[in-house]
């Protein structure tokens, strides 16, 4: 059964027919053509699908369309700059070459905009943690948690 939901995307207003079993990630990538939002595991283990719904990191693949009805959904596409340049947190990434395949890189951004939003100075160990739910196959974290350490610091700096 089709259900018509409205949310706000990358800050833009989408109205949408849904099947009330669609999963977001669906949404987002087959319907809106978001393609950051990568489809791994399926069942919330990998967060290659990560997106933040209303400032909160998800996994899209288990969290159904009618769901974000009347909500703001961020994806990598949302973060440009007016200009098309790169967030701080992109360059971040790229400078500490925490990227090699990418295929886990959007959800771990999406991750990293959702721990930097909060304000908050988080040690090493306490983003291992916080990053525990998604899965790299060719990192070894460590440049992930270099880029992630930085932007963590930059932003924390940057509020005092």
């Amino acid at each position: 059964m089709l259900r018509m939901i409205r949310m706000r995307v990358n800050g833009r207003d989408v109205q949408i027919a849904v099947d009330e079993r669609e999963s977001l990630l669906d949404t987002l990538r087959k319907r809106l053509g978001l393609t950051s939002v990568k489809k791994g595991c399926e069942v919330g283990e990998c967060g290659a699908c990560t997106v933040l719904v209303n400032g909160e990191a998800v996994d899209s693949c288990i969290y159904l369309a009618v769901w974000a009805d009347e909500k703001s959904v961020m994806t990598v596409e949302g973060l440009k700059g007016p200009n098309g340049e790169l967030s701080p947190i992109q360059k971040a990434f790229i400078e500490e070459a925490a990227v090699q395949c990418g295929f886990c890189t959007p959800g771990l951004i999406m991750t990293a905009v959702e721990i930097v939003g909060t304000g908050k100075k988080y040690d090493r160990e306490e983003i291992k943690k916080l990053i525990s739910g998604h899965l790299c196959r060719c990192t070894g974290y460590e440049n992930i948690l270099n880029a992630m350490e930085r932007i963590v610091e930059e932003t924390y700096k940057a509020m005092l």
